[in-house]
Formats: C-alpha cells, structure tokens, sequence
C-alpha cells in the first residue's frame, strides 16, 4: 500500500472541511458561552465576543466548502453509477447480440442440413427409380440431377 497516493490525500482532504468546521463550532461556543471566571485560558484573549464573531463567519465559509466537497463527491458517485449501469446494459445488449448471431447461424446451418437432406433424398429415389426401371425417362432425370449437382453443387 502507497502512503502517499493520491486517492489517500483526497480522502484525507475531503475530511478537512467537515472536521474544520466542528473545531470552529467548538470554539464558538467556548467563547460565547464562558468567559475569564470559568477558563483563565480567555483571559489571553482580548476581546472574546469578537473573535467568536470571527470565527462564526470562518464556520461559515468551512460549512459552504463542505457543502461543495459533499456536492461533487456525490456528482462523482452518481457518474460512477451512471457509467456501471452504462456499461452493464451495454454488456447485456452485445450479450443479446451476440445470441441473436448465433441463433442465425444455427438455422442457417438447419436449413442448409435439409436442402442437403433434400438433394440426397432425391438422388435416393432417382437410383432406385433407375434400378427398378431403366427406361429413357428415368435416365435423362437422373441426367438433369447430376447438371443441377454440377451447377448448384453444394
């Protein structure tokens, strides 16, 4: 696993916002709500109301980058969505494609196999024809079979 890769610094600046601003609410609330008898700590600070302002419209400003951080990475997720169901309906429709096709190929193959069964059946019956009658008739029939195999030959 790479420390430093992008994806990881991403993540890490897409808390920043949301974390930001619950610092800065904290802190608002510290100084509006104690003052020097309850934290010496503010006597350090010279005008608490005023920084408490400060830091509310810095709150503001973090809440409205959140919002946009929050707004983009669902826009990046309903893209993600949208090209997976892109893609799966396009696998589906090169999978119905792709049936069609071979679908097609076996009643080609079918038809073929029975103009052939067809071809050969007739031969069948034009020798046994022959053989049980070798008239001149039954001769030129057998003649015009073998022009139309040398013709059509399959």
């Amino acid at each position: 696993m790479e420390l430093f890769s992008r994806q990881v610094w991403l993540n890490f600046l897409a808390l920043l916002p949301a974390t930001g601003l619950t610092v800065l609410t904290i802190a608002i609330a510290f100084l509006r709500f104690y003052d020097e008898q309850d934290f010496k700590l503010l006597e350090l600070v010279a005008q608490p109301r005023l920084w408490s302002n400060r830091l509310t419209l810095a709150a503001f400003v973090v809440a409205l980058v959140n919002f946009c951080v929050e707004w983009h990475r669902r826009n990046r997720e309903t893209s993600r969505l949208s090209r997976a169901q892109a893609q799966a309906a396009d696998e589906r429709a090169e999978e119905e494609q792709r049936r069609a096709e071979e679908e097609q190929r076996r009643v080609t193959e079918q038809e073929q196999a029975t103009r052939r069964a067809g071809i050969q059946n007739r031969w069948i019956v034009l020798q046994i024809r022959y053989q049980l009658d070798p008239s001149e008739q039954t001769r030129a029939a057998m003649t015009n079979f073998l022009l139309f195999l040398q013709e059509y030959g399959d």
